[in-house]
């Protein structure tokens, strides 16, 4: 696209949960180069709008405060518990989904019907190698995600045929804050299970998905890109 192309084009607006910091951060800041006016959402400070995107409600009520969306990043996310999976209680299991899972959910149903209202729109849903090769001791967290590619592969289906697409990426281990909480002994399995034997770059993911959310995907929905240093095996 050249620069007359883009100049003759509205601003496209992105909405990016959990954009305070981490992937998240890494994404906006990434959309925003491209000239793309975004939002983010995030429970953190430094958001420009704050919002826990497990409140359905309070998605609803940002939908109208921010007024039409083209781009939705679903960041927002929790590692939750590092325990077996029999030692974890009602109440982490269901704080994870809330967030993970049923926050997903809140945003896709919250801006869908807009961005298929106006024939275009791109989702990336944030889901992670966890969801496809489940970590030990964070049974939750790759089951969420596992349900995070579910609910992509779904909604990309319903919606392909409108202009609307729909895609997952899957992280490895990324240098990020959230992964600060997890033990020592856990960063290093999981760092050695990814051939290049080091953490992914925040910005690595950003190109990422600055690519998914242009005109550049046009063939693509319901699929999951793993962004692995080679630990991805299907």
């Amino acid at each position: 696209m050249n620069r007359t192309d883009q100049a003759a084009q509205p601003r496209r607006r992105a909405f990016v949960t959990g954009g305070a910091s981490g992937l998240g951060a890494a994404s906006a800041h990434r959309l925003a180069d491209d000239g793309i006016e975004v939002i983010t959402a995030d429970l953190a400070p430094g958001a420009d709008v704050v919002l826990d995107v497990s409140d359905p409600a309070a998605v609803a009520r940002v939908v109208g405060d921010v007024g039409p969306i083209d781009i939705l990043v679903n960041c927002a996310g929790i590692v939750g518990p590092n325990k077996p999976l029999w030692e974890v209680s009602d109440d982490e299991w269901n704080a994870v989904f809330a967030v993970n899972v049923t926050g997903t959910f809140n945003a896709c149903r919250a801006f869908v019907p807009g961005m298929s209202e106006r024939g275009w729109g791109r989702i990336v849903n944030f889901a992670s190698m966890a969801g496809k090769d489940g970590n030990p001791n964070l049974g939750v967290y790759s089951a969420s995600k596992a349900a995070v590619i579910g609910l992509t592969k779904s909604l990309g289906k319903e919606l392909a045929t409108s202009g609307v697409l729909v895609n997952a990426v899957a992280p490895a281990v990324f240098e990020t804050p959230m992964n600060q909480h997890n033990t020592p002994e856990v960063l290093e399995y999981m760092t050695n299970l990814i051939p290049m034997k080091r953490l992914g770059r925040p910005s690595e993911l950003a190109e990422l998905v600055a690519w998914l959310v242009s005109d550049k995907v046009s063939f693509s929905t319901g699929a999951v890109y793993d962004i692995s240093g080679g630990r991805a095996t299907y």
